[in-house]
């Protein structure tokens, strides 16, 4: 298989972006060093003594990738790529901060967006945090650079690692290429301060959860010119699942070097452990959603072997983040992540195969005795690799009343996945009275290594922000190129090619309101062909969306409400003349409402409201589904966290919270099954003392026993029972 994705374009276009980089910092560099030389080689004539001046600065000043305090972030980069004030942005995005996902005890990705609008992580999976918004998926990126490709071989983010979360909802490949029309999930990690911060932390909870973290940053010398950071978890846990672990561990050094003002170098590392299993069991229908002869199955209940199955996840990852002033109009910047990951997935579930002998269907269902469920076998060592380039060119410009930040752009990913894998039939298992050792594991001789997959993408975008009074717009033109090959199978291979666009107007109506109105477009290659050897095209996305933003200048208070219209072209169907074969004639309409708020007031109060109307039907299909809703999408999500805090000023004293969670029913794809509503309620209650902080989170307060999801091929899953969390943290 070729080494290359594009003979010249690639290799050269990143070659040059280097040495500009590298060159541009080097003369910079070189000129200060010269002129300080000179500079010393000079007499002077006579001393003379200068009257003082006096420089305010805004130390503090909110930037788009540093700490923010309280819930209300005024400023965002994932939907410009720019340091952005959020009320000049023509599209809805929510900002998870740092003190929110601390407020609330968040313990894994899905939790740090459970209270923003409109998007769905309630699907509780040990293996994966994933999201579904406007009824697509939700790409995930990490500081700009996508984070994951490939199922099943990569590694859970850490939360205690993020600095802070952005959802920018809606298709948004004019910046980021490929990906869905859910939108992009960007998660911006702890970066080196300039002020020293040392924390460690100590958590007790549910499970025999046993954590304990660090996080300390600072300068390394008097100038200020080297900064680090040092971010380590460690966590020895179970979960709600018998005999399935959770532990971790962490390492994410970093560093940042500033030669001179402009300039800054971060090199990032991080070191990622886990040793796990599946808390997905793959339940029937009956036991779990519809009534049982035995009753509910127990949401402890474990489906596979205790010493057999595992889901052990290793990542390491290293890159930097670049970043030159060349002058007063022009900022060149550069991020660069390579990593490696693999996964050790062993595990047992509840059988899909079919037996016309004994009348079982190709589902997940009971044996004749109404107890015993039939188990399908699976073990897969998933391997992923990345590298990923996104180089910029910043420009700050004026023609006549009209400012311009303009951006230009190229990004360049190679990524290459691996499988290996044995599948076979399972043993029996009776789910209310589980016995295991039937199951004889297999060899390592026995897996099948898969041919090598790997995708190549070359992305140009242009993007112009124009401020002329009370106006702002938006423009943004991109051009893809996407190969996908499969290791020895020519036939399979998929070379696509895109043009994205973007455009988008906000109002500065007074008072902190501003009215907006954007379009925005997607773009996502599927890879492989069909029945009769036709390569599947890209899904393409399509949006108009319409709202206004309420971000008042000198207030905690950050809201949003909109409206939107989207359309996915391109979608599979069934072929009703093969069935071995899908056709791209399926199309989905969705429309909906958003609105959230957030704020923290009078450093005493912070509180979120958020609700969702998603209207998500299949306007065309072969699979006779045509005008059905689109499966697992609630129609109605909404949710409201409110905290205050006992204390005067700033920290210290006690604080309380609690939150509600509501998810609507899903269709499940058959009229037979779907997925119920639910209603969630958390807490948290803290005490601040000097360096010191307590915190007790519980989640799911109720209790309540969630079915997060039905589907329509058999299976239903459970939701998080509930937890509690003690945690407690001392800062020096």
């Amino acid at each position: 298989m070729s080494d290359t994705l594009f003979p010249t374009a690639a290799p050269r276009a990143l070659h040059t972006a280097l040495h500009t980089a590298l060159w541009a910092a080097l003369a910079c560099w070189g000129g200060n060093a010269l002129a300080q030389s000179a500079a010393s080689t000079t007499a002077a004539p006579a001393e003379t003594t200068l009257a003082p001046i006096t420089v305010q600065g805004e130390a503090n000043a909110e930037t788009a990738t540093g700490p923010v305090k309280g819930f209300v972030a005024k400023r965002a980069i994932s939907a410009t790529k720019t340091d952005t004030p959020l009320i000049e942005t023509p599209q809805a995005i929510s900002v998870v901060t740092r003190d929110q996902i601390e407020a609330q005890g968040v313990t894994t990705l899905r939790e740090t967006t459970r209270y923003a609008a409109g998007i769905n992580s309630s699907y509780f999976d040990n293996r994966v945090d994933s999201f579904k918004a406007r009824g697509g998926d939700v790409s995930q990126y990490q500081d700009g650079l996508l984070r994951t490709y490939g199922t099943y071989n990569n590694i859970k983010v850490e939360p205690y690692t993020l600095e802070r979360v952005e959802f920018l909802r809606g298709p948004s490949s004019v910046l980021y290429g490929q990906g869905s029309v859910g939108g992009v999930l960007n998660l911006t990690s702890k970066r080196p301060l300039d002020q020293p911060q040392r924390e460690v932390q100590l958590q007790l909870g549910s499970h025999s959860r046993k954590q304990i973290a660090s996080d300390i940053t600072g300068p390394i010398d008097d100038d200020g010119r080297w900064l680090y950071r040092l971010v380590a978890v460690g966590r020895d846990s179970n979960t709600q699942v018998d005999h399935v672990k959770d532990d971790r561990l962490v390492i994410a050094p970093s560093l940042t070097f500033k030669p001179f003002a402009g300039t800054s170098l971060t090199l990032q590392a991080m070191y990622h452990k886990d040793k796990s299993g599946s808390i997905t069991q793959f339940f029937p229908w009956q036991g779990t959603r519809l009534p049982s002869a035995y009753g509910q199955i127990p949401t402890n209940t474990f489906i596979s072997e205790p010493n057999f199955d595992k889901y052990d996840s290793e990542n390491k990852s290293f890159g930097y983040l670049f970043s030159h002033q060349l002058n007063d109009s022009w900022t060149l910047r550069q991020n660069l992540r390579r990593t490696t990951s693999e996964v050790d997935y062993r595990t047992l579930y509840t059988s899909f195969a079919a037996n016309a002998a004994a009348g079982r269907p190709a589902r997940p269902v009971f044996d004749a005795d109404g107890r015993t469920v039939q188990r399908d076998a699976v073990w897969q060592v998933n391997g992923g690799r990345m590298l990923l380039v996104d180089t910029q060119l910043e420009g700050k410009l004026q023609t006549g009343d009209v400012q311009h930040t303009v951006l230009a752009g190229m990004d360049w990913q190679r990524n290459t996945t691996s499988t290996a894998s044995w599948r076979a039939l399972g043993t029996p298992l009776d789910v209310y009275n589980p016995v295991y050792g039937s199951f004889t594991p297999p060899s390592a001789s026995q897996l099948v290594q898969a041919p090598n997959v790997s995708q190549r993408q070359l992305g140009f975008y242009l993007q112009d922000q124009l401020r002329w009074g009370d106006w702002t717009a938006t423009a943004g033109l991109r051009r893809d190129h996407a190969k996908t090959e499969t290791e020895g199978r020519p036939a399979a291979a998929a070379d696509d090619s895109a043009w994205t666009k973007r455009l988008g107007v906000t109002y500065q109506a007074g008072g902190g309101w501003a009215p907006y109105i954007s379009y925005t477009e997607s773009f996502q290659p599927l890879g492989g062909v069909d029945f009769y050897g036709t390569p599947y095209k890209p899904q393409r996305g399509k949006q108009v969306e319409a709202g206004v933003k309420w971000i008042p200048e000198g207030k905690g208070i950050s809201g949003y409400a909109a409206v939107y219209s989207l359309r996915e072209e391109n979608r599979k169907t069934n072929d009703p003349a093969n069935p071995l074969n899908s056709l791209q004639l399926g199309e989905v309409k969705t429309q909906g409402f958003e609105a959230e708020m957030t704020a923290s007031l009078a450093k005493s109060w912070d509180w979120t409201v958020a609700y969702a109307y998603t209207d998500a039907k299949i306007s065309r299909s072969n699979a006779g589904d045509q005008g059905q809703r689109v499966a697992a999408v609630s129609r109605h999500m909404a949710s409201s966290w409110l905290m205050h805090r006992f204390a005067n000023q700033g920290r210290g004293g006690w604080s309380v919270g609690a939150g509600l969670r509501y998810t609507g029913s899903q269709w499940s794809g058959t009229s037979a099954i779907d997925t119920p509503s639910s209603l969630l309620t958390d807490a948290m209650v803290a005490y601040d003392s000097g360096d010191w902080r307590l915190a007790f989170h519980a989640n799911n307060l109720t209790d309540k026993v969630v079915i997060t999801q039905c589907l329509s091929r058999g299976d239903c899953f459970y939701g998080e029972r509930r937890n509690f969390l003690l945690t407690a943290t001392y800062r020096y």
